[in-house]
């Protein structure tokens, strides 16, 4: 009788390296977007009768709305990097919280920090 193959419970040491790798890209990534968004909103401060650019009033106040709203979705992608590293840390990486199941691969390469698989994600919906 042929034996039932295992499903995969968690991943190696050899692919959590492998996604701390591409984890610490996208952090890099995005601390250097922050960085450059905070700069933005610094000259923006220093200089709010600055005209170079030729905003009126209402316009440099939407822009400097719009540069810290994508400054806040930085700090909370770094946030959810951070926190993807200390799951590798604990063993825990690439599992579903909702079904206790291994998040594929092909995901956790193009978003690093799910916690949902995408069968989890689409049910939240």
């Amino acid at each position: 009788m042929p034996r039932k193959k295992r499903e995969k419970t968690k991943y190696t040491e050899k692919e959590l390296k492998e996604f701390h790798k591409v984890i610490d890209e996208n952090l890099e990534r995005a601390k250097s977007q922050l960085k450059f968004y905070m700069d933005q909103l610094e000259e923006l401060a220093e200089n709010p009768d600055n005209k170079v650019k030729g905003l009126d009033d209402a316009s440099s106040t939407l822009e400097s709305e719009r540069i810290t709203t994508m400054a806040a979705r930085q700090r909370k992608l770094i946030s959810h990097l951070e926190n993807a590293k200390i799951r590798i840390q604990n063993k825990v990486y690439g599992i579903c919280r909702v079904t206790g199941k291994l998040i594929s691969r092909e995901r956790l390469l193009a978003v690093p920090h799910a916690t949902l698989s995408i069968s989890a994600k689409q049910a939240q919906k």
